[in-house]
């Protein structure tokens, strides 16, 4: 089964990304990835504040999944899968690409403001000719409605 590679993070664009990631697994038989990466920067203090700070996180990754796991369930007849992992987002999505070789599209949300698509949209596009499957860039700004009908 083809899988949908989506990114979870805390940019409004994700929304857009999940949406569009489950429309097409629902209308292609195929499944859903939701990916979170929990960047390293976020542990630079002592040991015990680390691990708490890493459980907190994991914590409200998966409660945001739960959120659009519910949708997809519900409303698109897909039942997610959720990864977690902590490093870089870039090398932590080739990863799960290389782990997961039913993943057959790469599914991210590009920003709307002043400062570009953002920030992993800009990396991967960098590298989408030697990507081992296809990248598909959702707008931001893209209607409910419009992502029904190209879906």
């Amino acid at each position: 089964m083809r899988k949908f590679l989506v990114v979870l993070d805390d940019t409004r664009e994700c929304l857009n990304a999940m949406r569009y990631a489950a429309m097409r697994a629902n209308h292609t038989g195929g499944g859903v990835i939701i990916l979170s990466v929990i960047p390293p920067d976020e542990y630079q203090h002592w040991i015990g504040v680390a691990e708490i700070m890493r459980e907190e996180a994991r914590e409200r990754i998966e409660a945001h999944f739960e959120v659009f796991a519910k949708w997809m369930r519900d409303r698109q007849s897909v039942n997610p899968e959720l990864v977690i992992r902590e490093g870089e987002p870039v090398t932590e999505i080739l990863n799960v690409i290389e782990e997961h070789p039913g993943v057959g599209v790469l599914v991210l949300g590009a920003g709307t403001g002043k400062g570009g698509p953002g920030p992993l949209v800009t990396q991967m596009v960098k590298q989408a000719g030697t990507l081992p499957c296809p990248l598909t860039v959702v707008p931001g700004e893209m209607s409910k409605e419009k992502l029904e009908q190209i879906t």
